[in-house]
């Protein structure tokens, strides 16, 4: 194998696909990243077997020639050492020739090094998905998606299923939902799909695919196609295929959770009220004890209190709009709430309460598309 190829593009796309390899697998190949060049360009692929993203350059675009193949061919280099050289190489051109016994030349300007290649037809071959259950969606919608959900899954491998957030489709509306049992974050939207028909549930993609995902994500409108599989799903982006395997296990059923009615209710500005969690905040010392009291006092107003018996006491009074209901006294865990609030694209929030014991809602006041659900923290 020899090509020459244009260093900016070549270092975009080994970044992306070692967003894939481990270091810790325990199959030695997917240490590495699988290159090969042939007519159409070069291909590079990155996997750890739970996640794989496969990219692909081709030999020009529009007027700009990226790649120049001299002769077809593949090699594995090993990911990390691989990744940190072609980004540190001096010149504008790369040039890689694998040479017998797998070892790879890699050139720039008059910087030479030589790393032993493994064998890639002991490379694990890429899944071919069925494409039966096909949607789209623009990049920032499933940018934001991800953004909106993904913080609040379980970090505790006890309910694995918990780790993932669950896609569903039902009437054309797409529902993301994650839970660590203690909070709940959901996210609706619309979706482009090719058949009418298309419904599925249970599809939990495990959090540190989607986390990933996101780091290659562009804030723009450009559509992907999205494949479930019973097992696997398939993100298809221009030039670039993102595998993730799906989480086992039921999904527990999150509709029930929401309650439809409030007892007390109010709606306040999200960054004064996310700036008053994080003052009540900062007497917990090491974020041992996050938790918050809030209670209402009449004309409009609650109070945040928080008190580390070691430490002291902060309260402060926040002003809202709407209050009414019953008086209501809560406790929750704070950072959950703050976690939350930092994601609502909106610029106020309303929150529902159903009583002290009950979980409580969170959700903006300008559009349905999204809450969050809270439990709230025994005190007494």
């Amino acid at each position: 194998m020899h090509f020459v190829i244009d260093r900016d593009i070549f270092v975009q796309n080994v970044n992306h696909v070692s967003k894939a390899v481990s270091s810790r697998t325990t199959i030695p190949i997917l240490t590495g990243i699988k290159i090969v060049a042939d007519h159409e360009g070069v291909t590079l692929t990155g996997s750890d077997s739970d996640i794989s993203i496969e990219t692909f350059i081709p030999l020009e675009e529009g007027d700009r020639q990226n790649v120049e193949v001299k002769q077809e061919g593949s090699i594995v280099l090993q990911a990390k050492v691989f990744a940190e050289i072609v980004k540190k190489l001096p010149e504008q051109e790369i040039e890689i020739h694998v040479q017998d016994s797998f070892v790879t030349t890699i050139r720039s300007g008059s910087s030479v090094f030589n790393l032993n290649g493994l064998d890639p037809d002991e490379y694990p071959r890429l899944p071919v998905l069925e494409e039966d259950h096909v949607f789209r969606l623009p990049q920032k919608i499933l940018k934001d998606i991800i953004r909106q959900t993904v913080f609040a899954v379980s970090a505790q491998e006890t309910r694995p299923v918990l780790t993932g957030v669950n896609f569903e489709i039902e009437d054309g509306i797409l529902t993301c939902t994650a839970t660590d049992s203690h909070r709940l974050a959901m996210r609706k939207v619309p979706v482009e799909k090719n058949d009418d028909e298309l419904q599925f549930s249970n599809v939990v993609i495990p959090g540190k695919s989607l986390n990933e995902l996101s780091k290659i994500l562009d804030e723009n409108e450009e559509l992907l196609d999205i494949v479930v599989t019973e097992n696997q799903t398939l993100f298809k982006l221009k030039n670039m295929l993102f595998f993730s395997r799906l989480l086992e296990g039921k999904y527990p059923v999150t509709k029930n959770m929401i309650p439809k009615e409030a007892k007390t209710s109010f709606a306040v500005h999200t960054k004064a009220f996310l700036q008053t969690l994080e003052r009540a905040l900062l007497l917990s010392r090491e974020g041992k004890n996050q938790v918050i009291n809030l209670k209402t006092l009449g004309d409009g107003v609650v109070e945040v209190t928080a008190i580390t018996p070691e430490i002291g006491k902060v309260t402060e009074n926040v002003a809202t709009q709407g209050l009414e209901g019953e008086e209501l006294r809560i406790s929750f865990n704070g950072k959950n709430v703050i976690d939350a609030l930092k994601v609502v694209d909106s610029e106020s929030i309303h929150i529902a309460f159903t009583g002290a014991m009950s979980p409580f809602v969170l959700s903006p006041t300008d559009h349905d598309q999204s809450l969050h659900l809270f439990s709230p923290v025994r005190t007494y």
